[in-house]
């Protein structure tokens, strides 16, 4: 079977969404697409741009859907812009596809470029976007109706270069066909019920949970429990989303799976045996590390729980609910039917791994079991340790809410001022926070306000005298030669002192045991230089 086109894909997810009809007026940038289209869509022309954006509005506001209309570049866009104000306001449901020239020429600005093209509409739209990738034409244009319908509605736009229309798809597209997005501000019964029936019905489920079911949990702890009880009564595997910003779920409970490594080849593999995912407070997916793959393995349903409108509308596939995830939850575990099966109640602890362990040395790893060992109810964690993100919530205990944050974009600067601001905010706590060497920089001034505030806070600087994760990249990506990843001969104690923050340098795991506890009993804040290997 011949690969579909970009233009292809993309008039299949036009019907997906019920629409056929296109309002525009033509310019020399939308030839490619408007000669592909097929015999049942209707391009109603309009003679001016203006005029067009009008006609769709009436047409949609007659309808009750979406309307889609064609635009000319940047100059045919300007033109509409008039009438565009009107459909911002009146929250008028729009999807503009705006022709670009030849992707190549756009940074030239060549005649009928648009070199900003995103820009441009702002603020009149709601989304707007210019596909960085031909590849992903077909999935922009399917968020764009996505982020049309759900509320506010309103006008969204995307700008697609010419020479994309004719280049190859992605065999994945045929998910987007599939795409839906309810939304409700409760959750919706019937869709909950689905969603029951599907767990109910299913040979092996997975859930993969996010922050999103933490945050609710920490004002309404019984969240928490639901999500173990709809676990244990369905009996499926627990996993955490991929780049987990906080520990939805109990990381000893005899369900849990463990965190998606974030990248789609290993999120496919981790739920190949499972015919049935649910997500829940997160996204689909927060992938990073590129090893291209399909989605999904064949035959894989996927329903998606979320209180984030733009996670529901940017999804490649699956159906998602934009809802209040905690009171979801909890329908589900009192809707689910218990299965009547129970694995072990005890998940084995993680044990000192003497592995790499000798008087002179210890790994990020054995730090963590360290903290493990001296777990009380007062501790919570934020980690900015990226060479160890993964390790974390295998080598902690988290059994409650609120117990575990991590930088939720990914970049540095976050740990050591959270940190303090926690301590502040929860000053019955111990708030252990785990930094790189490298990321200590970003946010080492916060120090002072720890010292100066007397915070109940524990900086442990996991320090490998450089950029451990970005060296662990290069080495997957080839790039051995990757300059500036070395970080060393930088005085961590004497840069704490200075701030008026008592600290020490280890480098022995007895030494860091020794030295954790003594931190743990401090009433002020204590820093720890851990060296690893």
């Amino acid at each position: 079977m011949a690969q579909h086109t970009v233009l292809e894909s993309t008039l299949e997810v036009f019907r997906r969404h019920g629409v056929t009809k296109i309002f525009g007026n033509p310019g020399s940038n939308e030839i490619p697409f408007l000669a592909g289209l097929t015999e049942d869509f209707d391009f109603i022309l309009g003679l001016h741009e203006q005029v067009v954006v009008g006609m769709a509005e009436g047409y949609s506001r007659a309808t009750g859907k979406p309307a889609l209309v064609n635009l000319h570049a940047a100059s045919g866009s300007g033109n509409a812009m008039g009438a565009l104000t009107n459909a911002r306001y009146g929250h008028v449901p729009l999807v503009i596809l705006a022709g670009q020239q030849v992707r190549r020429t756009v940074g030239q600005e060549v005649m009928l470029g648009s070199a900003d093209a995103s820009i441009l509409p702002a603020p009149l739209v709601k989304y707007s976007h210019e596909p960085l990738a031909a590849e992903d034409v077909p999935r922009t244009l399917s968020q764009a109706f996505f982020e049309a319908e759900t509320q506010p509605r309103g006008p969204v736009y995307v700008s697609v270069p010419l020479d994309d229309w004719a280049l190859p798809a992605l065999d994945d597209d045929k998910l987007l066909a599939g795409r839906s997005v309810r939304a409700g501000a409760t959750p919706d019964p019937e869709s909950l019920a689905e969603v029951t029936s599907a767990l109910n019905s299913s040979r092996a489920p997975a859930i993969v949970l996010g922050p999103q079911v933490d945050a609710a949990a920490v004002d309404d702890p019984e969240i928490f429990g639901a999500a173990v009880r709809l676990a244990e009564k369905t009996d499926a595997s627990v996993f955490v989303a991929p780049s987990p910003s906080r520990a939805p779920f109990p990381t000893r409970h005899p369900n849990y799976k463990g965190v998606l490594v974030p990248s789609i080849r290993s999120v496919r593999d981790r739920l190949a045996k499972h015919d049935l995912v649910l997500v829940v407070g997160a996204g689909l997916f927060r992938y990073h590390r590129w090893e291209p793959s399909n989605y999904l393995t064949a035959g894989t349903t996927v329903f998606h729980l979320t209180q984030d409108p733009r996670e529901a509308s940017r999804a490649p596939f699956g159906t998602s609910l934009l809802t209040e995830v905690g009171a979801a939850l909890t329908t589900l575990a009192e809707t689910a039917e218990d299965q009547g099966k129970r694995r072990p109640r005890e998940r084995e602890k993680p044990q000192r791994t003497p592995e790499g362990e000798t008087d002179e040395t210890m790994t990020g790893t054995q730090l963590l079991e360290v903290l493990n060992t001296h777990l009380n109810e007062t501790v919570a964690y934020v980690n900015e340790t990226t060479t160890l993100d993964l390790d974390y919530l295998e080598r902690i205990v988290i059994d409650r809410p609120g117990m575990y944050h991590f930088p939720a974009s990914g970049g540095l600067g976050f740990g050591i001022p959270a940190a303090v601001g926690m301590s502040l905010g929860a000053p019955d706590k111990t708030i252990v926070a785990t930094v790189g060497d490298g990321s200590l920089h970003y946010g080492v001034s916060a120090l002072y306000t720890a010292a100066q505030r007397r915070t109940r806070t524990v900086f442990v600087i996991v320090n490998n005298s450089g950029y451990g994760a970005l060296k662990g990249f290069s080495r997957r990506m080839g790039a051995v030669n990757m300059p500036g990843l070395d970080v060393k001969g930088i005085d961590v104690v004497a840069i704490a002192e200075g701030y008026g923050v008592p600290a020490q340098r280890v480098s022995t795991l007895d030494d860091f045991d020794h030295a954790y506890r003594e931190a743990l009993e401090s009433e002020g804040p204590v820093l720890i230089d851990a060296h690893v290997s």
